[in-house]
């Protein structure tokens, strides 16, 4: 058996069997990948994968063992390839960052400037996509760290740690009526056309939440995962918009009034994503105590091996 197998029975597992699209992502042939993974089923004995012709349909309860002990040589896999790279090189390499629009436009490019004035030879490679995205980006390794506000703490093979807390705020023309209402309800927001993120991003599911329980429902004219888009579309006059703190600056958003919400939606939690068990590199640990002064390395070490699962912020 050899890693060449491994990886085409990981890869066929995570492209849902279907062995085309696994050969597309390792850049080789089919009828080459179908073959390793009979080549691997005849050396073990066993079946990893019912087929139907040539067809995988599902992955056999020992083929489950098989893959779990996969997912573990290949993290370890990593590890020696990052333990080698740390060593021989201390201070050169590339930091891979999964995140989401906000947090890449809004709040990582000071603690990424700060990280390359400290690491000059470290690259940074920022990889943006949805929550569930940044966690599948850190499972698979695409990333070393991930970091977003919604979903990171769902999987059981990550260690996510709380970074900061944020609120979202109500973002309005400076002339409309909301902006010289004292006291805000969720009512008030609620009769009104509103502007907000896509349900998967920027603690989208807190809004919600928080309307449904008053048992209302907002009339959501339009959604966005940029907060500049949705402040556009305010300016346009198409509705009120509910934007995270972080997108509203004082001294370029002086033509919108803002309204801070967490007494209404309350805090939201932004979280890093670690792989449970990967080797980490010292800029790493260095990079999540640009984030957060709270993410020392001592934490993040004690909660890569288990002995804490979180902290409060």
């Amino acid at each position: 058996m050899n890693l060449h197998q491994f990886r085409f029975v990981q890869e066929a597992a995570r492209r849902g069997l279907n062995l085309t699209e696994a050969a597309k992502a390792l850049h080789t042939s089919q009828p080459g990948v179908s073959k390793a993974i009979i080549e691997l089923e005849e050396e073990l004995g066993i079946d990893i994968f019912t087929r139907h012709g040539k067809r995988l349909k599902r992955i056999t309860e020992p083929g489950q063992h098989v893959l779990d002990s996969i997912a573990i040589i290949m993290r370890e896999v990593g590890n020696l390839k990052r333990i080698g790279e740390q060593y021989s090189a201390q201070d050169t390499g590339t930091l891979s960052i999964a995140t989401t629009h906000t947090q890449a436009r809004y709040v990582l490019p000071l603690p990424v400037a700060k990280l390359r004035e400290q690491y000059p030879k470290v690259n940074i490679s920022l990889h943006q996509g949805a929550p569930d995205q940044v966690a599948r980006m850190v499972i698979e390794e695409t990333a070393e760290i991930g970091i977003a506000t919604e979903s990171l703490a769902n999987y059981p093979e990550l260690v996510t740690l709380p970074c900061y807390e944020w609120q979202h705020v109500l973002v309005l023309p400076a002339t409309h009526p909301l902006a010289k209402k004292e006291r805000l309800t969720l009512e008030d927001i609620a009769s009104e056309p509103l502007i907000t993120y896509h349900p998967s991003f920027t603690g989208r599911t807190r809004i919600d939440n928080a309307f449904a329980q008053r048992q209302l429902t907002p009339r959501v004219v339009l959604e966005a995962i940029d907060s500049d888009v949705i402040k556009t579309y305010v300016r346009l006059g198409l509705g009120i918009g509910i934007v995270a703190e972080m997108a509203v600056a004082a001294d370029k958003d002086t033509d919108l009034a803002t309204r801070p919400l967490g007494q209404l939606l309350g805090q939201n939690v932004a979280r890093i994503a670690l792989k449970r068990g990967a080797y980490l590199r010292d800029f790493v640990y260095h990079f999540a105590s640009l984030l957060s002064d709270r993410l020392d390395k001592n934490l993040i070490l004690k909660a890569m091996t288990g002995h804490v699962a979180d902290y409060e912020l």
